[in-house]
């Protein structure tokens, strides 16, 4: 397809494609560049200055740089939104949309990067080439199961915060939304029995982080049914759920171990019957994420379910990462965190949910990603917790 002033024109019609229209980022510097004494400091020959000093104390590079305030956004583009493997370009809107939100949430400036690879190998060899330039790496889209290992690795080679969103954004929001609603119902986690459809990254980072949290007990549940010990086919991530979940044993469908759960929380993009709700315990809570088709239908669900959250914004309740990424992000950078701990993703879990305070309600567990209150409340936890777990450089 030619493209022509004309047929972008007849594409701006459309707002989303107007807003768009040459990208939602800009590089603005923050000094002044007025006179030859500016350039001179600017630029050579005072530059040259910092570079020696950065040469012998490297530390300081996050002092006279903009490396600590500069978060990369990579992805290969294998599992953009509910979009699927459509390519680095095509998922460059979305990664200049996650580095607006970074600054706009958090005041984290973000780098958007799409990489021209899908091996684990040369995922990792690049980033890890591209660290010197930022203060944390957030990975995004990258499907699974490749996404654990490139995540490890790349966890286990720097010294700067790597975190994949989909995961953990995700984990950390659910949690903190299943901790108001236990709170609300008079329960706490440990009274809960779970099943979690769909055992991707955010399927995998939700049952860890509940299971960190203390869930009474929680099966996760893929295209062939629950997971469980034993079943053919596992993958290593899978076997290890296996090990790790699932203490009821069950081995048939998702809507067969929703009977008398207390908790579904739908991440696969499939669907849940009504029925299979309404055989749930009393009071039971039903986060049906997939976007923009729940698992099961919000209205449907609320005939039976105490709470319902979805990933939509059209509903109560949404499940939005941005509550989490960006003062995770920025809480770890003013710490000049070496990495973002379990505890650390709990605390922003624990601080997002405190947030909610004596207003929660069943149409009000989680708050607004505009509420002025959130990114504070994420990044003192945050910060907190990176000192008291021994990783924090300030």
């Amino acid at each position: 397809m030619t493209v022509t002033s004309t047929s972008l024109d007849a594409l701006d019609v459309d707002p989303a494609f107007a807003l768009h229209r040459g990208g939602k980022l800009e590089v603005r510097s923050t000094i002044p560049v007025r006179d030859a004494d500016d350039l001179s400091l600017a630029y050579t020959p005072g530059v040259a200055k910092v570079c020696t000093a950065i040469a012998d104390n490297p530390e300081l590079v996050n002092d006279y740089t903009w490396v600590s305030n500069v978060v990369a956004v990579v992805s290969d583009g294998t599992a953009v939104l509910g979009l699927g493997d459509i390519g680095p370009a095509a998922a460059m809107p979305v990664m200049e949309g996650k580095a607006l939100l970074f600054k706009e949430f958090a005041g984290v400036d973000a780098v958007p990067i799409c990489l021209d690879c899908t091996d684990v190998d040369a995922l990792v060899e690049t980033v890890v080439r591209l660290a010197p330039s930022f203060g944390g790496i957030n990975l995004e889209d990258i499907s699974a199961p490749r996404c654990f290992e490139v995540e490890d690795r790349l966890r286990s080679l720097l010294d700067i915060p790597v975190f994949h969103d989909d995961q953990h954004g995700t984990a950390i929001v659910a949690l903190a939304a299943l901790q108001n609603a236990a709170r609300l119902t008079g329960r706490s986690l440990g009274d809960l029995r779970a099943v979690i459809a769909g055992a991707g990254a955010s399927g995998v980072a939700v049952t860890r982080i509940l299971l960190g949290a203390g869930i009474g007990d929680v099966a996760v549940a893929d295209s062939k049914g629950v997971i469980y010990t034993g079943r053919d086919g596992l993958n290593p991530v899978k076997e290890a759920l296996a090990r790790d979940t699932n203490k009821a044993g069950f081995t048939g469908s998702t809507e067969d171990a929703l009977s008398g759960a207390d908790v579904f929380i739908g991440l696969s993009g499939s669907t849940v019957s009504e029925e299979a709700i309404r055989s749930m315990a009393p009071d039971s809570i039903v986060f049906a994420l997939s976007n923009p088709t729940p698992e099961v239908h919000p209205e449907v669900a609320r005939r039976h379910a105490r709470v319902v959250a979805t990933g939509r914004s059209d509903f109560p309740n949404q499940i939005n990462n941005v509550l989490a990424f960006p003062g995770v992000f920025r809480g770890a950078l003013d710490v000049r965190a070496r990495t973002i701990t379990e505890n650390m993703k709990v605390a922003a879990a624990s601080a997002l949910a405190s947030v909610v305070g004596d207003d929660l309600s069943a149409d009000y567990v989680i708050p607004s990603p505009f509420d002025a209150r959130v990114a504070p409340a994420v990044i003192a936890a945050v910060a907190e917790q990176a000192r008291l777990d021994g990783v924090a450089r300030r």
